[in-house]
């Protein structure tokens, strides 16, 4: 992920939004990450038919063109399926912007390249207005300075230093183990020697 995230911003004020609603159970039967953009939002997106809900705001320009969501309060509560923030990855978007996530989401945007910065209610609420504009204005993220920036906006948002360096390095837990393989290793090969010395005692 590079350091700046721009884009259209799309207002998604629901509160409450738990992962069944990013990502309906459904589509949890497939055993690889493809195909999963199609199930965020699935029941939000399209109807019964499979046909695109004109109501929702993904399926209307510009916001069809968004990477960037302003989400209602506990956003990505609920189970702890990591398949939500797939399929939000998936269907292109980058961050979301709100004024606290649920744990477990939060944990799993931040292994997945998903950026939440944290906003208070006031400025989330600005931001809903701004998004709201059908002109499709843009949003401009700095997670190194962790700002966020718009025309007329100007604000910093919170963001754990750990979830900070994950974002802008492209890290997550597997690769940041590797960076210590070297230390691992001998850790594994002095148990083996310590284990055959006990065994020769």
């Amino acid at each position: 992920m590079t350091k700046t995230i721009k884009g259209i911003a799309a207002p998604l004020p629901l509160a409450n939004v738990d992962t069944d609603v990013i990502m309906p159970k459904r589509f949890l039967i497939t055993i690889t990450r493809e195909g999963l953009g199609d199930g965020a939002f699935a029941d939000l997106r399209f109807d019964n038919a499979g046909r695109q809900r004109p109501e929702f705001i993904l399926n209307k320009p510009p916001w069809t063109q968004a990477n960037i969501l302003i989400v209602g309060d506990n956003f990505g509560c609920g189970s702890s399926r990591e398949h939500a923030v797939w399929g939000m990855r998936q269907l292109g978007i980058d961050a979301c912007i709100g004024t606290g996530f649920a744990g477990i989401f939060y944990d799993n945007a931040r292994k997945n390249g998903l950026a939440l910065p944290v906003v208070s209610p006031e400025m989330r609420d600005l931001f809903l207005q701004f998004s709201s504009d059908a002109r499709g204005k843009e949003i401009s993220i700095d997670l190194e300075r962790r700002t966020i920036t718009t025309s007329g906006i100007n604000t910093t948002f919170e963001m754990d230093d750990a979830t900070q360096v994950a974002l802008i390095r492209g890290r997550d837990d597997t690769l940041d183990s590797l960076e210590h393989a070297g230390a691992i290793r001998d850790y594994e090969e002095a148990l083996q020697r310590e284990a055959r010395v006990s065994v020769i005692k």
